[in-house]
């Protein structure tokens, strides 16, 4: 059995779970993954029997909770600290905390005008202002990390960590809508991508069978 028990929600649209998940497959931990379909009758009672906030992902190591995708990146940085999920560098990691904490605390415009949909592509969504201005900021990030530590490997700061987890939704939103991005923003999307737990998320995402209509426009 498992060490760790991960709660999410349905692959093809829970950002959020994606999230948690990708953090914790990049600190090396065997976790058993207990999927909860979202938008069903018994959904809000089902994810309250793990998770105090009633919200996915949830994370049950032993007697400890932790929800919410940012702490659970903290805790598996305290638990594995040779995976550093964080930067080993105290002014990079101050920074990787600020930009992660800026996306779980924003981008709300471009977050419901392009709702998370893994497996489809929708290519003819012009962005509002509000939605540009979010995009906009996103890859000012990306191009400042990619900057500094472009010497250290293709992620944002060198190695996969917690950071390009938070923005590996976008990653995914920009592809499912065609999103036109300069070669050094549209090269880290290719490297999140391609990196085999995204690609293994990926791939669980088009084969689910269950469909939210207010994300398929």
């Amino acid at each position: 059995m498992a060490e760790f028990t991960l709660y999410i929600g349905n692959k093809n649209y829970s950002s959020w779970s994606m999230r948690g998940w990708l953090m914790m497959k990049a600190s090396g931990g065997e976790f058993e993954e207990v999927l909860i379909r979202l938008r069903q009758p018994t959904t809000k009672a089902e994810v309250l029997r793990h998770s105090p906030s009633g919200r996915v992902p949830a994370l049950v190591h032993g007697d400890v909770t932790v929800w919410e995708s940012l702490a659970i990146g903290e805790y598996l940085a305290e638990l594995f600290p040779q995976a550093k999920l964080w930067h080993p560098d105290r002014s990079a990691r101050a920074m990787a905390r600020s930009i992660s904490t800026e996306m779980h605390a924003g981008f709300s415009a471009l977050r419901t005008h392009f709702p998370m949909n893994v497996r489809s592509s929708f290519p003819n969504r012009t962005p509002t202002p509000e939605v540009q201005a979010d995009m906009d900021r996103i890859t000012a990030i990306w191009h400042d990390c990619r900057t500094r530590f472009e010497k250290e490997g293709p992620f944002l700061f060198g190695d996969f960590t917690n950071a390009d987890a938070m923005y590996a939704p976008v990653v995914s939103r920009f592809r499912t809508y065609k999103v036109e991005l300069d070669a050094e923003a549209q090269a880290y999307c290719d490297a999140v991508w391609s990196w085999p737990a995204m690609q293994e998320w990926a791939a669980g995402a088009k084969n689910e069978p269950w469909v939210m209509e207010d994300s398929e426009f």
